[in-house]
């Protein structure tokens, strides 16, 4: 099967596919700054384009609500959500668990956060390194 092949496939199976999430960014979907992108099989939130919030509905324990933040500010944020925790990979960002028992509250309250540009919330994405131009031939 032929790679675009594939691709048209993929794009037409992902088509009205609604994220678990979605609820919680819909609210912002008419913020002209408001951009969502699919990467790691979960959306990533830019707003203003700053990267807010990373929602992964994945299977377990992925399933959470990341907050893009750097390590300067998680004290500030944990002293006012102390049910966030710092994410056992990315460890300069915080996360809150599927299975905590308010997560619907306390993810819209961290969603509503970033709609108001709250300073603890949001990192300007690094810019991509552009390539090289060289070519390699075997």
């Amino acid at each position: 099967m032929s790679i675009l092949r594939r691709k048209l496939q993929h794009t037409a199976a992902s088509v009205g596919r609604i994220h678990p999430y979605a609820w919680l960014w819909e609210s912002l979907e008419s913020d002209t700054a408001f951009l969502i992108t699919s990467m790691f099989g979960g959306r990533f939130l830019y707003l203003g384009g700053k990267l807010m919030h990373y929602f992964s509905a994945k299977d377990e324990p992925r399933r959470e609500l990341q907050v893009c933040t750097d390590k300067t500010r998680h004290g500030i944020a944990l002293n006012d959500f102390p049910m966030l925790s710092p994410h056992p990979v990315l460890s300069k960002w915080l996360y809150l668990c599927e299975k905590v028992e308010a997560f619907e509250v306390i993810a819209g309250q961290l969603v509503s956060l970033a709609a108001k540009r709250d300073p603890r919330i949001g990192l300007e994405p690094k810019p991509r390194k552009k390539p090289s131009g060289k070519k390699i031939h075997p």
